[in-house]
């Protein structure tokens, strides 16, 4: 009797990759939700529970199997990074931008005004000096850019970014057009 390769490699493999998919699945879903897109995280549940299940079924059939609990642990480990990684890689939502300048604050301004970004400025005390402070909201896909010209223009500003939920006004660049829109964009309340 040969070595059973189906038991000892395929079934935990497979065990790794569902784990794998259903904790992306939650961690994206956990995302979703804290950013207030229902729809999405409820369907994102679904697929990641049947998922899970068909994963647990295999272990408990497997339970003497040592590489199958092996899978189960390792691919629930991997599912966090991989979904965190997805997460950042999406950059869905929108972000709250600090900016401090302690010096000319008009290269960067100008970037931001050219390119459709709101933004408030105002003047503010700092421990040493003088200092103007951006408040903008922009879409954290737009981040990268944003703080790419902030380095290159005043690289010796202090910037603080925080995600945020909801923005009800503001002035944004014109918004992309993408066919899961309507799935992934937020319940409204009607006034």
């Amino acid at each position: 009797m040969g070595f059973d390769w189906f038991s000892w490699i395929v079934v935990p493999l497979l065990i790794f990759l569902a784990r794998i998919s259903d904790v992306t699945l939650g961690t994206l879903r956990f995302i979703y939700l804290g950013k207030g897109y229902r729809k999405a995280a409820s369907l994102l549940g679904f697929f990641e529970v049947l998922i899970w299940i068909i994963a647990v079924r295999e272990v408990m059939i497997n339970l003497r199997n040592f590489l199958c609990i092996f899978a189960y642990a390792s691919g629930f480990a991997t599912g966090n990074y991989v979904g965190i990684w997805l997460e950042e890689k999406l950059s869905v939502g929108m972000a709250l931008m600090r900016v401090v300048f302690s010096r000319d604050s008009s290269e960067f301004t100008n970037f931001m005004k050219e390119r459709g970004y709101g933004y408030t400025l105002v003047d503010g005390k700092g421990t040493r000096t003088h200092v103007k402070i951006l408040f903008s909201v922009v879409k954290r896909k737009s981040l990268k850019e944003i703080l790419d010209y902030l380095q290159t223009s005043n690289p010796n500003s202090f910037c603080t970014i925080e995600n945020i939920k909801s923005v009800h006004e503001g002035i944004f660049p014109f918004a992309e057009k993408s066919p899961a829109r309507l799935l992934f964009r937020k319940h409204r309340k009607s006034k």
